[in-house]
């Protein structure tokens, strides 16, 4: 979807991270999807200003939080209405509608079917795992028959939707495919999508690691893939596999798969992404039946619906001048609200107005103070020294990432302490940090220095406070990790939520 370019200053993948701490589970793909969103979007040439994340409910839905744009967390569903909305409003605008299969087909369906087919200058990306994933596992939309989860104990009996074919029975004008685990890929779909004129439609496989971690994974093993992926290039034959031997060709109506040296190569098709017919058939290829198709499936250009509703309005105002907002008020029929005479209201003996309490409500106002359990007395009373704080394991803040994350392996953790030539804590830096600021971005990590990219002004706590305190900073920040200074801000130690624990079971069986 294009904009107006800016040339006022260049922007660089930094400039989309928000400064709100990720929260997906570990390995989630949801990573990816978001890494990749952060790297095109400077090559699409439109500010973070005039840039937009609109999400419904649902893991991806916490999309909008972790872009530095502006972004709406909407209701389940809702997304593409509300994005409909903001695009009539000011089309100037670049938006994203990020949704998910039950977000976007369950209860959202008919949303997404509506902006879509009136061609709303939208990119919609729709995360596929087949689960429901942030309410723990049922089945989806588009999970496939038989399949067991928590509300389909005994196999899922209905038949899942295809969402490049909902896509394309919406008529569509952009559709195209891509997969959490081909960064490449993904962030090439990606700007294809940004650069369309009208609603994009991109679908993206994903596993949910935690309750459907097998879904697409011999699509996102590398030593698999090139046998279970279609590439689609506009105007190329559709070859595929390791050793680019098969081919897609059609018998009648129906696509197969067949070698190539058996077929002359003018049988196999050549991918036309403006053929509504072809991307029908390729929207019917599901694996594993077929290799998955990947990339651009249709790509056409319609007029957008906010262009054309402004047109109409411009035309209208041309022919009967601007209108009248308050004389269209007056128009319709209208009838007058009279004042209702306020009756006098019952009182106690000491003239308050009876307000009939709930029984219940006054019965617990009545209540005594509970007193402290012994788990929350442990808590309030014993202090972090007692946990007996590891030695923490420290780097200058001039150390490269190669250094740091050796240190880690080698001493098997999760979290290093970044100093300065004082020793004063600067920085801390977690596996964490590695999987999302680090993986799949950073191309030497030998010339790098860690202080790009660890945590700035951690949050720290002395030997003295009680482990209530870590407790609670632990809860609020989602921290596994916490560094304890002196009075001087040198380390003295780290606690882990695992230390906590341990702790308390040892301090309650001595109760």
């Amino acid at each position: 979807m294009s904009t107006t370019a800016t040339d006022e200053i260049t922007l660089t993948r930094k400039d989309f991270v928000s400064d709100q701490t990720v929260r997906w589970c570990p390995g989630c793909g949801d990573y990816s999807i978001l890494a990749q969103m952060q790297r095109i979007l400077p090559d699409t040439g439109v500010a973070k200003e005039k840039t937009v994340f609109i999400s419904g409910i649902g893991c991806a839905s916490r999309f909008p939080y972790y872009m530095n744009t502006y972004g709406i967390h909407s209701i389940h569903g809702r997304a593409p209405a509300l994005a409909t909305g903001l695009a009539i409003a000011n089309p100037d605008l670049t938006i994203w509608v990020i949704t998910g299969d039950g977000d976007g087909l369950s209860i959202g369906g008919n949303h997404l079917l509506h902006a879509i087919r009136r061609n709303v200058n939208l990119n919609i990306v729709l995360f596929n795992n087949r689960i429901y994933g942030l309410t723990k596992g049922q089945y989806s939309p588009t999970s496939r028959p038989g399949t067991v989860t928590k509300s389909s104990p005994m196999g899922s009996v209905e038949q899942p939707l295809n969402p490049i074919a909902v896509a394309m029975a919406a008529e569509a004008t952009f559709v195209a495919r891509s997969i959490d685990s081909h960064p490449q890929h993904l962030a090439a779909t990606l700007k294809r999508a940004a650069e369309h004129r009208g609603a994009s439609f991109l679908e993206i496989y994903q596993n949910c690691v935690i309750f459907n971690p097998n879904e697409w994974t011999d699509l996102s093993d590398r030593k698999n893939r090139d046998d279970s992926i279609l590439y689609l290039e506009h105007g190329k034959h559709m070859i595929f596999g390791k050793n680019r031997d098969k081919g897609i060709r059609l018998n009648g109506f129906t696509p197969e798969v067949v070698a190539l040296d058996e077929v002359d190569l003018d049988e196999i098709l050549v991918h036309d992404a403006t053929s509504k017919p072809l991307a029908s058939i390729l929207g019917s290829m599901e694996f594993p039946d077929y290799p998955a198709a990947m990339g651009v499936i249709r790509d056409v250009r319609k007029p957008d619906y906010a262009g054309e509703l402004i047109g109409q309005v411009e035309t209208a105002q041309a022919q009967r001048g601007a209108g009248d907002l308050n004389q269209l008020y007056l128009a319709a029929d209208l009838w007058t609200v009279e004042e209702r005479e306020i009756t006098s209201v019952a009182s106690d003996g000491d003239g308050m107005p009876i307000t009939g309490l709930d029984e219940e409500y006054i019965d617990e106002m009545d209540k005594p103070e509970e007193v402290l359990s012994d788990f929350q007395d442990v808590l309030v009373t014993n202090t972090l020294a007692e946990l007996r704080p590891k030695v923490p394991i420290t780097v200058g803040k001039r150390s490269s990432l190669a250094r740091t994350v050796r240190q880690m392996n080698q001493h098997n953790i999760g979290c290093m302490l970044v100093t300065d030539e004082e020793n004063r804590l600067v920085g801390i830096f977690t596996e964490w940090d590695v999987l999302n600021r680090v993986a799949g971005l950073v191309d030497d990590l030998t010339q790098e220095t860690i202080t790009d990219y660890m945590t700035a002004d951690p949050l720290t706590l002395k030997e003295d406070l009680p482990i209530a305190q870590a407790l609670n900073l632990m809860s609020i920040h989602g921290f596994r990790h916490l560094p304890l200074v002196d009075d001087g801000g040198q380390p003295t130690g780290i606690i882990s939520f695992r230390d906590v624990v341990g702790y308390l079971n040892e301090a309650l069986e001595e109760k």
